[in-house]
């Protein structure tokens, strides 16, 4: 059974509410003896371009803000002083949050990430900050990213998975992302269905090639995906009226999909592309989160 006791908390120094601490907190609630870590990086240059204080005084300065966050953090946790949970808390001076955080993960053991995402005053749509888009692609560990809808027991939780390749290493992401999406759907006793987009068939190949049917060859890349979308249903007993295949793009039919069966959770693979690679192609994972109206739990491949 999955277990998520090693909690770490990615506190929003500006909001009035934390929903990542409340989703932590539940998630915890879920486990036994689990742990939860408040975090909180900050920085503000001003206190390192004073040239009037030596470097004592700034440290002492910067102390001094330090404590100022801790005592603050220590007040949200009033509402759960009954709790069971094993609550820590941790600021750190760091002017590059994502580049704490991850190191965090790695001197804690944390087990999972959970951060909430910003919403768009304007367009009332959640955006992507640039330390997500870090996490996503660097943090050793899941990451849970909280919009604003709670987790009803008894929902349904939506696995995405991508049935295109026959590469092994995205089989064992797929394996990971069901099996990790069946345990979290036991927890919830939710519902647990799964997405797979298959691609439209490319218009320049028909204009090309002359004797090229792409009614054809549409039905044979539908039929290979449903093929493997029903290995996987055997594998992890579900039943038909759990598989949702569309064709289209994937930052567009998982999206749909979790709307249509109203998910409290989307669970998907991150493969963490970096450099050149992202710049070009970038991750399903990040160009689906915007879209989505509910939680995200992002994985990433065990290697």
């Amino acid at each position: 059974m999955i277990k998520y006791q090693h909690i770490l908390v990615v506190m929003d120094p500006v909001a009035e509410n934390q929903p990542a601490l409340h989703r932590a907190v539940s998630v915890a609630a879920l486990q036994e003896q689990a742990g939860i870590t408040l975090f909180l990086p900050i920085y503000d240059f001003s206190y390192e371009m004073t040239s009037m204080l030596s470097s004592t005084e700034r440290d002492e300065m910067r102390e001094g803000v330090v404590q100022g966050r801790e005592e603050w953090l220590k007040t949200l946790l009033t509402p759960y002083e009954d709790s069971k949970i094993n609550f820590d808390i941790k600021v750190v001076w760091h002017s590059r949050p994502f580049e704490a955080i991850i190191q965090q993960v790695q001197d804690g053991q944390h087990d999972l990430v959970v951060k909430s995402t910003h919403k768009h005053a304007m367009i009332q749509s959640f955006i992507f900050t640039p330390t997500d888009w870090h996490l996503l692609r660097k943090c050793p560990c899941p990451v849970l990213l909280v919009k604003e809808r709670d987790w009803p027991m008894g929902g349904n939780v939506l696995a995405a998975v991508n049935c295109c390749s026959d590469d092994k290493d995205q089989e064992a992401l797929n394996n990971k992302i069901i099996g990790v999406s069946a345990q979290v759907a036991e927890l919830l006793s939710a519902s647990l269905h799964l997405v797979n987009a298959y691609p439209i068939t490319p218009t320049n190949m028909a204009l090309e090639l002359p004797d090229f049917d792409p009614q054809v060859y549409n039905a044979a890349v539908k039929k290979h995906h449903e093929r493997a979308l029903y290995e996987y249903a055997v594998r992890f007993d579900l039943e038909a009226s759990a598989l949702h295949l569309e064709e289209g793009l994937a930052e567009e039919v998982i999206p749909d999909c979790a709307d249509e069966t109203n998910a409290s959770l989307v669970i998907l693979g991150s493969v963490g592309r970096t450099g050149l690679s992202a710049a070009l192609l970038g991750n399903t994972a990040e160009h689906v989160i915007d879209k989505l109206s509910c939680d995200v739990l992002v994985l990433r491949p065990d290697a």
